[in-house]
């Protein structure tokens, strides 16, 4: 990855292209779970479109893999010049408790990379270890490579996180994933009941917080990293509402860039009592 960061852009998103080509072909069960999650979200959509959505997916995913060789080991320089924030830099001014939701598209490191690089403040996310230490050890150095970044990881607790978060610690948060339905609720997300953490919500009450949505889109260029306006409706008394509220927002984004978004997790792994597994 040292090597790959060396390289022009144009020809580590060429490698990533062959990558995500040859993946969407030798791994078919994963490809399946793309078209499933397609279908299912999508389904007014024709076969052609599902299937253009399914491949680039598996393209930008490949390409933003390689991107953080540039993210995490090129010069502060060559990130800078391909990142750049745009939208609502007010939301991320100043010191108050701030939750950033963050969605689950490809270029979620370079969002992260971008923010911890080029606003001064010092942010904070949740980790998952990975199962291989060397590369448990690489993420995490490439994560924190900017801006005194803090990981904490799933076993910190609740009381740690927020007492950063009301320090005035931004917490960057990825909620919009299946982590199986004791941690979960169920709602509706493009459609279809989801299982889905409700803590987006949680987080901002505890802590007080403001929501600022950003959304990280891939370019030719490198990435555009969007922050949206601070949300006004949010967080309330109901979590229930407040978690389908925030999937409802995520669709709108989704819809802007499909192909672009983290098919290839199995998002309708959990399902309500009674419903018939779709994997």
């Amino acid at each position: 990855m040292r090597l790959v960061a060396m390289l022009p852009l144009a020809w580590v998103r060429g490698l990533g292209w062959l990558l995500g080509r040859l993946l969407y072909l030798l791994a078919r069960s994963r490809r399946r779970v793309v078209w499933v999650n397609l279908r299912l979200c999508f389904a007014h959509w024709s076969e052609e479109r599902t299937r253009a959505v399914a491949v680039g997916t598996f393209v930008h995913f490949a390409q933003s893999w390689l991107d953080r060789a540039w993210l995490w080991h090129a010069s502060p320089e060559v990130t800078t010049r391909r990142l750049r924030i745009t939208g609502a830099l007010d939301a991320l001014a100043g010191e108050a408790p701030l939750v950033i939701f963050a969605p689950h598209f490809v270029g979620l490191d370079a969002g992260w990379t971008a923010l911890t690089q080029q606003v001064p403040r010092q942010f904070t996310t949740i980790y998952t270890n990975q199962a291989n230490k060397i590369v448990d050890q690489w993420i995490l150095r490439g994560r924190q490579r900017f801006g005194g970044a803090r990981l904490f990881g799933r076993i910190a607790g609740v009381k740690t996180i927020v007492a950063a978060l009301r320090a005035g610690e931004p917490l960057y948060l990825l909620p919009d994933m299946n982590f199986g339905p004791e941690e979960s609720i169920f709602v509706p997300f493009c459609g279809v009941m989801a299982a889905t953490v409700p803590s987006l919500s949680r987080f901002a009450r505890l802590g007080r917080a403001s929501v600022v949505p950003v959304v990280t889109r891939m370019t030719r260029t490198g990435y555009v990293v969007e922050v949206l306006p601070a949300w006004t409706d949010f967080p309330t008394d109901d979590v229930e509402a407040d978690t389908a509220r925030m999937n409802q927002r995520l669709q709108g984004y989704i819809e802007t860039m499909p192909d672009q978004y983290f098919w290839v997790h199995k998002r309708f792994k959990s399902r309500p009592a009674g419903e018939a597994a779709v994997y």
